[in-house]
Formats: C-alpha cells, structure tokens, sequence
C-alpha cells in the first residue's frame, strides 16, 4: 500500500541514478576500448592478455548490467505508466540488440584464456572493428530504449538531462 502513495519522481528517481552509472560505465568502456586499440596499432605482438582482459571485463560488465539491470528497470517503469507501446519498442530493440550481445560473448570466448589470446591475437584488429560497428549499433539502441522507456515518463527537468546524456 505504501508503494502505491510513492509519486512517480520518488518511485522512479533511482533509475536516474542507475542509468547515470551505466552511461558512466560506457564511457569507461569507451575508454579501455582506445587504449586497446591504441595497443594493437603500436604493436600487436606486444598486447597482453591483461590488456585483452580488462577490456573485455569492461565490455561484459557493461553488457550484464544492461541486461540484468538496467533493461529490467526500464520495462517496470514502463509497466507502471502503463505505456504498452514503449513495451513493444522495446521488445523489438532487445531482440536488436542480442545480436550485440552475441558477439560481444564471441569475443569474451575467443580471448577467455591465454593459450586463446595467443592463438587469435592476429585477429585482435579485426574483432575490434567488429565491435566498434557492433557497439555503436547497441548504443543508439539503448539510446532509444532510455529516450523511449524512461526519459518519456521523467519530469521535465530529467527528461531534459537524459536526453543529453544518452
């Protein structure tokens, strides 16, 4: 009952916050991804496995949050304002965006251990290239889902700034 008394900015301003750390969360990704790639064009036979690795930790914690936090919340919000086209939108932009997903795990498994990394280190400049389209795909889709699923039923003053941020 007393979740029922909650206004829609008391009941949903954590989601701010929770999309605010994500989008924290992609611009670190953003970040380990250059310095990646940056490591592969000065000299490719030189990239560790630590190297691949914490990119790769980055790239699949950024994706789980997604997937087991930030999309949840984003539905039940939905739910809550009863919004039943921003649920089937996003019922098309999640299935969108597994494909992202899928290769994302793809690379996980090619580089998941060292005698991998070794073995597919050739390949490392080409599974970049792969993600940078892959990744820019995913963003402008969770981009959409946060305008569509989240900013729609913010206050002006939140709608304003997620709009900015995504």
């Amino acid at each position: 009952m007393l979740e029922d008394c909650k206004t829609a900015q008391e009941r949903w301003g954590g989601v701010h916050e929770l999309i605010d750390r994500w989008l924290d969360e992609r611009h670190a990704l953003l970040a380990s991804f250059e310095v990646l790639k940056e490591a592969c064009d000065a000299e490719l036979e030189a990239v560790t496995k630590a190297q691949v690795d914490a990119f790769s930790e980055r790239l699949m914690d950024y994706i789980s949050a997604g997937h087991f936090e930030v999309y949840p919340q984003l539905r039940e919000e939905a739910l809550a304002f009863e919004d039943h086209e921003a649920l089937t939108l996003a019922a098309r932009l999640l299935e969108r965006l597994e494909m992202s997903t899928e290769l994302v795990l793809s690379f996980d498994h090619d580089y998941e251990s060292p005698a991998r990394c070794q073995h597919y280190l050739r390949r490392l400049p080409a599974w970049l290239d792969r993600l940078t389209k892959g990744l820019a795909e995913r963003f402008a889709l969770e981009d959409q889902l946060i305008a569509r699923l989240h900013a729609a039923h913010a206050p002006d003053t939140a709608r304003a700034k997620a709009n900015t941020r995504a």
